[in-house]
C-alpha cells in the first residue's frame, strides 16, 4: 500500500469524520465525548493550524488523519498539540508513525518549537511506544487523569519533543 500524508481537502472530510468519531466512540484515547457531524467536522478541521490526511495513493481512501494547533496562547503559543486517528481497519500498518513523523516536520512551518501531548492514556501502549521511539520525553504521570468510556479512571502521561 502506498500511503501518502498530505494536507486534507474538503473531499476528505466525510471519511476523516468517520475515523475521528470511531476513536471518540471507543472512549479510550480522545477526551472528546461528542461525535462530530459533517458540518461541525468541517468547521473543526478548518479551525486547526494544520490538518493532514493519510491516504492510500492508489485507491484514494483516507486511512487516518492528524490535527495540529497551539497548546496554549500568548507566551506559550509556540508549544503545539496534536491528535492522531487511524481507522481501526488500517491499524498496525505504521500509519500512525507516518502521521506523527509528518507532524514533527510540519509543526515548525507554523512557528511551533515544541510538540506536547497533554493526555496520552497510560494503557495506550502502542502510542506510548511510538512516541518514545520517535524521541518524545514523558513528563510524568497524572493519576486518574482520564475518564474511560466505562466510567473508570486511567492515568495519563504527558509527552513532549523539541522541534528545534
Amino acid at each position: 500500500m502506498n500511503i501518502e500524508i498530505r494536507k486534507y481537502t474538503k473531499d476528505d472530510i466525510r471519511a476523516m469524520t468517520e475515523i475521528w468519531n470511531e476513536v471518540v466512540s471507543d472512549g479510550t484515547a480522545f477526551p472528546q465525548e461528542e461525535c462530530l457531524t459533517f458540518e461541525s467536522a468541517e468547521k473543526f478541521f478548518a479551525s486547526q493550524s494544520y490538518c493532514a490526511a493519510a491516504v492510500d495513493a492508489d485507491s484514494g481512501e483516507v486511512l487516518g488523519l492528524y490535527i495540529l494547533h497551539p497548546n496554549n496562547i500568548g507566551r506559550c503559543s509556540h508549544i503545539s498539540n496534536a491528535s492522531y486517528a487511524v481507522s481501526s481497519k488500517s491499524r498496525n500498518m505504521h500509519i500512525g508513525e507516518k502521521l506523527v513523523s509528518d507532524c514533527i516536520k510540519t509543526a515548525p512551518k507554523y512557528g511551533f518549537k515544541i510538540l506536547q501531548f497533554n493526555a496520552v492514556v497510560k494503557t495506550n501502549a502502542a502510542a506510548r511506544h511510538l512516541y518514545e521511539k520517535l524521541g518524545f520525553i514523558q513528563l510524568g504521570t497524572i493519576k486518574d487523569g482520564f475518564r474511560m468510556k466505562d466510567g473508570t479512571y486511567e492515568d495519563i502521561c504527558p509527552y513532549y519533543i523539541s522541534l528545534k
